[in-house]
């Protein structure tokens, strides 16, 4: 599947790649509906009714994954919300062996996210992946979303990286387009980011269950 010898760098996203995505599903989708439902006196329905559509007309921006914006608009403590619930904050399978086997090879391992620095911060502290990488990178810090051909450039500028040997594992289909375009050779979708919904259907880009499809190819890499 993945030639590693070829490979230098490898670029993994967190949400829906090796976090399990039902957290933030639930978070967005439930439980800040229910917090703003009784905050404005609203049923969770008419909550709901009232966000998804600011949720959906946000996708893709920067502000989508932005903390302190929902703050503002909703009138709610996002990062606190998140706090609260952090308990369902989970590793998705299989991740934990793959970082311990890449860890042991020579690459450089990025983690690069959406996700606004205080829910980044939550979560290394849930689930302390941060020793496994040798750079973590928000897009909050460049100021544009990985959906951009901006955040690849000022990635690329800050921390360089060969294009033609690069590797980037991510459930977005649009921030792998995106990476596509920019010239990141190889890109890898994750097919279940949810681990309470059903597997997807991918067909553009080469797609992953778990990280156990990674190991074996990975492995003799790791022994070299």
């Amino acid at each position: 599947m993945i030639k590693w010898n070829n490979i230098d760098t490898v670029l993994l996203d967190m949400d829906g790649t090796l976090l399990d995505l039902n957290f933030d599903n639930h978070f967005w989708l439930e439980f800040v509906p229910r917090r703003y439902a009784e905050q404005n006196n609203l049923s969770i329905e008419q909550a709901k009714r009232q966000l998804i559509p600011q949720f959906k007309e946000m996708e893709g921006k920067l502000e989508w994954y932005c903390l302190d914006y929902w703050s503002d608009v909703l009138k709610l403590d996002i990062a606190g919300l998140k706090a609260e619930i952090s308990g369902l904050i989970s590793v998705l399978p299989h991740v934990m062996e793959f970082l311990e086997v890449l860890s042991r090879s020579s690459k450089q391992v990025i983690l690069v996210t959406n996700a606004h620095r205080a829910s980044l911060n939550l979560k290394m502290g849930k689930t302390c992946l941060s020793p496994f990488f040798d750079k973590i990178i928000s897009s909050h810090d460049y100021g544009v979303p990985k959906e951009t051909q901006a955040f690849w450039s000022q990635l690329d500028n800050q921390h360089t990286f060969d294009k033609q040997r690069t590797l980037l594992i991510d459930d977005s289909l649009t921030v792998l387009k995106s990476a596509r375009l920019y010239g990141i050779q190889y890109l890898i979708s994750i097919s279940k980011p949810d681990s309470q919904q059903g597997k997807r259907q991918i067909y553009d880009f080469t797609a992953i269950e778990d990280f156990r499809e990674l190991m074996p190819y990975l492995l003799p890499v790791q022994m070299l």
